[in-house]
């Protein structure tokens, strides 16, 4: 019976890589010069910490951020925003969170989804995937399209591809 899995996985490597691309950018930019701003990636965690002066230069911090995202591939959808904090002085600090892996609510929407789609394929949820069965190819290729299109708040991937 053909089967795949649907994920939500980041590469950690170029996230780690956009996050030292931008810390370099920060480093060397006009505009930075004499300023606390940086970003640390806590890995064990899945957490990005953005420290900037203020406000204004915590936005140009998270700008430089996504857009070394964009450049190396990494979906800006998995990254979930946090609130921005004083910390001594003048200075800011936001803690985003990276989502990896489907929570319980997203993995059940996928389901819901996949059964209100009128194929003939089952869904179900196995940890942090939701395994896609059925009997041809075709509906599970049509499962990954619809579902490329229904979930835009997470980032999926589809392997483990069977026959």
């Amino acid at each position: 019976m053909p089967s795949f899995d649907t994920v939500s996985e980041l590469d950690w490597v170029e996230i780690r890589n956009a996050v030292d691309q931008a810390n370099k950018e920060i480093g060397t930019r006009f505009d930075f010069k004499g300023s606390d701003a940086r970003i640390e990636l806590k890995e064990k965690e899945k957490q990005l910490l953005l420290y900037a002066d203020d406000e204004f230069k915590l936005g140009q911090v998270d700008d430089v951020l996504l857009a070394k995202f964009a450049k190396r591939g990494v979906d800006v959808r998995s990254i979930e925003k946090g609130k921005t904090e004083k910390i001594g002085g003048d200075k800011v600090k936001r803690s985003d969170r990276l989502k990896e892996g489907l929570d319980s609510d997203l993995a059940k929407k996928v389901v819901r989804v996949l059964k209100d789609s009128k194929l003939k394929i089952s869904g179900s949820i196995q940890g942090a995937s939701v395994r896609v069965s059925g009997n041809k190819k075709d509906d599970l290729q049509a499962a990954i399209a619809l579902l490329r299109k229904e979930i835009t708040e997470q980032p999926l991937q589809f392997n483990n591809f069977r026959d």
